[in-house]
């Protein structure tokens, strides 16, 4: 890698909160750094948009195409499931996400989170793809899935990110063992948050994504506004202070953990 970028690895473009105004998002972020974007699908609809999204600012935008636990109780059906199939084939996914378990917002019940989850990470079994975990109030749920999904599958490439996480030390270490990296985003330049850096200055960086979760989790200063991903150079610039390493060398290492899970173009 020559010339060092940055990646935002979740971001959600496919929202309605960009739809006046994504060119102006792009450019923001393209002049701040940030050359690789993945755009994960929450539902079917949100997943067609995330490729159009992707084909259109192709190579520097990508998709992820499923079905969140959240969404699982009102569009979980086979039909559903078939499209969710069918749009993980387009040249422009790289990844079958956002999926995994919810308990705290509840909208779905728990065995129809389970049913949509198992399926789409037998999906990415099929397609070669990794996955994009969101995870609330549901980790030994999660990881007793994914450690059954993780032991039948060939461990010679990294199985996906747990995106955004919280958590304790032990879990990240846990999650890491399972093949996964660890998703960081806004919340991290907090004023309030000594637990959350502590917390990933004890984990390898070349374990570490960077991520905004655009539209929401905004970094400090830009509290209260709208994410969008040049703000990703924000929770970089954290990750250099709590490493203690040069902002280019953050830069370097973070997009080249993306490109090896993602297999995009470096």
């Amino acid at each position: 890698m020559n010339k060092a970028y940055l990646a935002d690895t979740h971001c959600h473009l496919n929202f309605n909160t960009f739809e006046s105004d994504l060119e102006e998002v792009l450019e923001r972020a393209f002049e701040t750094g940030v050359q690789k974007i993945l755009v994960p699908g929450i539902d079917v609809e949100t997943s067609i948009r995330a490729v159009e999204i992707a084909q259109q600012y192709s190579p520097q935008v990508f998709a992820a195409v499923g079905i969140h636990p959240n969404s699982a109780g009102d569009c979980w059906s086979q039909t559903a499931f078939s499209e969710i199939v069918e749009l993980s084939k387009a040249p422009w996914v790289v990844a079958i996400g956002e999926i995994g378990l919810d308990y705290y917002r509840n909208y779905t019940p728990a065995n129809v989170q389970r049913e949509a989850f198992e399926a789409q990470l037998e999906l990415s079994e099929k397609r070669g793809l990794p996955v994009v975990i969101h995870n609330r109030k549901a980790e030994d749920d999660l990881l007793q899935i994914l450690q059954t999904w993780v032991s039948a599958k060939n461990l010679s490439k990294p199985s996906g990110v747990w995106h955004s996480f919280e958590g304790p030390l032990e879990l990240a270490h846990q999650v890491i063992e399972l093949g996964f990296y660890l998703g960081v985003s806004g919340p991290i330049t907090f004023k309030n948050a000594d637990e959350k850096k502590r917390v990933v200055r004890a984990i390898p960086v070349e374990r570490l994504l960077i991520e905004t979760d655009s539209p929401y989790l905004t970094p400090h200063p830009h509290r209260g506004k709208r994410n969008e991903p040049m703000f990703v150079s924000l929770v970089a610039e954290e990750l250099a202070n709590q490493f203690n390493l040069p902002l280019t060398e953050i830069w370097q290492i973070t997009t080249r953990n993306a490109t090896s899970l993602f297999l995009w173009e470096s």
